[in-house]
């Protein structure tokens, strides 16, 4: 690797050629401050907050799109250089509604962390309202552009990273405002609800809508059994809302605080994800033996179904006719768990904890009820549970571990893993190729269907019958690989999809974190490794092996895909246009 000599603030620095100041910087252990750079997604110097003086060169450069080259020196931190943040974030202000104190991310906002680092004057150039109203059209996310800080963020990752491409920048000078076409709500578009816009707006100008209130009301509501299920990957995340490392596992401790929040069952959605995968599995072997549309597509991902309803309508008989596992978990709490424990799903209350905006969209879809009731009531992120245990006072970090509820507190390795891109495809291969070579495997991991590349492709003999599969999660991707096997360049039998990069571990749900650490730090790989790390220690690695899924098809369900597990555990799609309402 080539390398270039320079100096940051009078410090010799070696960087690789074709680095940016910013990269430089970092790796000198220098920060410069960012608003709108986020890395291979928006590098556009459009914020001004990272301009840094370069000896001999005219005005000031953009550390995040700047490259260094041989004997640059380079100031970061100059006198004027401050004077000159602190008044464009004055200038920024001055059409920022600034209502901190009750804002949804007050002390997790990068313009306020800034702010108070640059001892800003708030009210220098007053304040000029602009006018904007809110979208609360979605049912997963509110739009308030009296929040918005240009950054265009969001535009990035909803066009490159996730395709949809659903907001734009919109009009010029002092009317610039991220919109949609003709300033349509967000429900008339084709937003799949995947929540990225959120996860990486800096402010709140684009938050997940706040279910909460919800959530308290049934707690205090002595006539409901109010039962709560986190996601897979919600135990690896948790912990960073309360400033534990990325990717500790808190299975343990978001348990006991459930329990001081006041639920009165803490089952596991993990045992709803073993369950998948004897449907899906078999989904998979039928469609193998007997025909049907190949490849067989994982349905797990709302954002996924939705991306997949809209803009390549022509697999949606390709997808799992399998709900996801928050779903199946909603379904047998108020059929299988009703009647086993003598109550009436009426006075039911499911809550769901999701690393996923899009899951509060699924739980409204048609076919989501198999009772006649919501199979799910209430579904929450990550980022609300933290903001529900912190105003609980729950000391989350002091809690001791405590074990899940049963019947639904045992899951396999299998499902922990559901959580990182290519774990739903591993956990269906681990139990798909016991069922066809009628023998157990010399060991469960495959390795092939790991890891955060664009697309990862494997091919597998199962006792003579070749089965190639392929994974891959953000939505962009996703269009790559529909694309090569619409046109006949790629041929699988099954294709495992998730809509946010990374999978799960990656949710537009999961805890902020600021540009500072997204651009330096691998998020998606640290808590991935969490879940992972979980199933090795594990001796139940299969979902076909868990006790309590065998349990409910002994005495409930008969056996995967039969005429009542069909009625209970799997549901339809519908083929969308890209206007309209979703």
């Amino acid at each position: 690797m080539n390398t270039v000599n320079l100096k940051i603030n009078n410090i010799p620095v070696v960087a690789p050629e074709g680095a940016t100041i910013l990269e430089a910087a970092h790796l000198a252990g220098i920060r410069i401050p960012t608003l709108c750079y986020l890395k291979e997604i928006n590098a556009i110097g459009a914020c001004r907050i990272c301009v840094c003086e370069v000896k001999g060169a005219r005005g000031l450069a953009a550390a995040c799109v700047m490259p260094v080259n041989e004997g640059m020196e380079v100031f970061t931190n100059t006198p004027a250089l401050q004077k000159y943040r602190r008044t464009t974030l004055e200038l920024i202000l001055s059409t920022h509604r600034t209502d901190c104190l009750s804002c949804s991310r007050s002390t997790d906002c990068e313009l306020q962390q800034l702010c108070r680092e640059y001892g800003v004057d708030m009210n220098r150039f007053g304040r000029k309202d602009q006018g904007y109203h809110t979208d609360s059209s979605m049912p997963h996310l509110i739009r308030d552009n009296s929040k918005c800080i240009l950054c265009r963020r969001c535009v990035a990752v909803c066009q490159k990273t996730q395709y949809a491409g659903v907001i734009e920048t919109c009009e010029r000078g002092f009317d610039t405002h991220i919109a949609s076409a003709f300033d349509m709500p967000l429900s008339e578009t084709a937003c799949v609800a995947c929540g990225q816009c959120t996860a990486v707006c800096p402010t709140s100008a684009l938050r997940e809508r706040d279910d909460t209130d919800k959530v308290w009301a049934a707690l205090n509501d002595p006539t409901k059994t109010v039962i709560v299920g986190p996601a897979p990957s919600v135990r690896a995340q948790l912990g960073e809302c309360f400033g534990m490392p990325i990717g500790t596992n808190v299975e343990g401790k978001m348990v006991a605080a459930l329990r001081r929040l006041g639920f009165d069952r803490v089952f596991d959605v993990d045992t709803a994800a073993d369950v998948t995968i004897m449907e899906e599995g078999t989904e998979l072997l039928h469609r193998l033996k007997e025909g049907g549309p190949l490849p067989l597509i994982t349905s797990c991902s709302p954002g996924w179904i939705k991306f997949c309803e809209h803009y390549y309508p022509e697999f949606v008989e390709n997808l799992s006719s399998c709900k996801s596992p928050q779903q199946m978990f909603g379904a047998l709490v108020k059929t299988y768990y009703a009647q086993k424990e003598g109550l009436d799903p009426k006075n039911i209350v499911v809550v769901s904890v999701m690393p996923c905006t899009a899951k509060k969209y699924e739980i409204g879809r048609d076919g989501q009820s198999a009772v006649g009731l919501p199979d799910v009531d209430i579904s929450i992120t990550t980022r609300e549970l933290g903001d529900m245990l912190h105003r609980a006072g729950v000391m989350l970090p002091e809690l001791p571990d405590e074990e899940f509820d049963p019947v639904f507190g045992v899951a396999s390795g299998a499902g922990h893993i559901f959580g990182a891109t290519g774990g739903v495809m591993e956990a269906a291969l681990r139990t798909v190729a016991e069922i066809v070579t009628g023998k157990e495997l010399e060991r469960p991991e495959f390795r092939e269907v790991r890891g955060i590349e664009d697309i990862k492709e494997a091919e597998y003999d199962l006792a003579g019958t070749k089965v190639k599969v392929a994974v891959t999660s953000g939505l962009a991707n996703a269009a790559k690989l529909l694309d090569r096997i619409k046109n006949g360049e790629a041929e699988y039998h099954f294709v495992e999809v998730m809509a946010c990069p990374g999978g799960c571990v990656n949710g537009g749900g999961q805890p902020h974190q600021s540009g500072d650490v997204r651009n330096f730090t691998d998020l998606r790989s640290l808590r991935a490794a969490a879940l992972y790390r979980e199933d090795e220690a594990m001796t139940l690695r299969k979902s076909h092996e868990n006790p309590v899924v065998k349990e409910i098809y002994a005495e409930y369900l008969g056996e995967p895909g039969s005429h009542l597990a069909h009625h209970i555990l799997h549901t339809h799609y519908v083929k969308r246009g890209l206007y309209g309402k979703n």
